[in-house]
């Protein structure tokens, strides 16, 4: 038989539901502008360039169609289990086998989304890993154990008879200068190990590997954003890898350019 709810169970239910949903609204307008703003990109960094954008694009397109057939799906399967329920003593139900339609929907129907998903990935991998033809700055980025060499390959970096770059060390974190809104093309290599050059904000890495062709280890991209940004090596590559950090900061033309002139004067 099934139980009749007391006065108190009620009050007690009532009060566990109110509880809920204070705790609820207070958990929703206690957040932060930037924590709203981090759950709409799905816990993504706030992408700091162009090629970033594609990467952000994916990465919630992705997401968004998962939620929605992983809810298809649990919805079907609630669904299935309050719908046919146990209802008798017979032991074995009504058996249904060689359902065609059925069988064909749930053959086809993964291969459509993993189709989709595949079309999709390669369209924004493409736009991602796209070199630009001329780009406005180049520079050459060499990975070491355990630090990482700048040097800018700008005609106005050339001009001098010293070569313009920066060496960091483990305990000297140096600092990649681009300039905000101008395309920069990065050509990566390495003398010793595997390396891999990763800055979260721009959501992209590449492995830098040793006598690589040249083409499969450059990339191009365009800061959007001015600021500092961290960067650091994504591939174990030795007992002093977590020191290989270097850091990325955009600037405006004129800064960029001061700075290149101080390296050269510096040698």
């Amino acid at each position: 038989m099934s139980r009749i709810p007391t006065g108190r169970s009620s009050r007690r239910s009532r009060m566990t539901s109110g509880g809920l949903a204070a705790f609820l609204l207070l958990a929703l307008t206690s957040c932060s502008q930037e924590t709203t703003e981090e759950w709409k990109r799905l816990g993504l960094p706030e992408p700091a360039s162009d090629r970033a954008e594609f990467t952000a694009e994916l990465w919630i397109g992705s997401w968004t169609a998962a939620l929605i057939i992983g809810a298809f799906v649990w919805g079907l399967i609630l669904w299935v289990c309050f719908r046919y329920r146990r209802r008798d003593d017979d032991e074995l139900p009504t058996q249904v086998r060689y359902n065609l339609p059925i069988e064909v929907l749930y053959t086809i129907a993964p291969i459509i989304v993993v189709a989709v998903l595949f079309f999709f990935t390669v369209e924004k991998q493409n736009s991602v890993i796209e070199l630009v033809d001329e780009p406005d700055h180049d520079i050459l980025v060499t990975a070491q154990q355990w630090s990482w060499s700048f040097t800018y390959l700008d005609e106005e970096a050339l001009g001098g008879e010293t070569d313009v770059y920066e060496v960091g060390t483990p305990a000297t974190v140096p600092v990649l200068w681009l300039v905000e809104d101008q395309s920069v093309t990065f050509q990566l290599n390495s003398p010793d190990v595997i390396h891999s050059f990763w800055v979260p904000a721009f959501l992209y890495k590449l492995d830098v590997i040793p006598g690589r062709d040249q083409a499969l280890q450059s990339f191009s991209l365009t800061p959007t954003t001015a600021g500092d940004f961290e960067g650091r090596c994504a591939e174990l590559c030795g007992f002093q890898h977590s020191r290989m950090l270097f850091t990325v900061k955009v600037v405006d033309q004129a800064s960029y350019e001061a700075h290149l002139l101080d390296l050269e004067q510096r040698g």
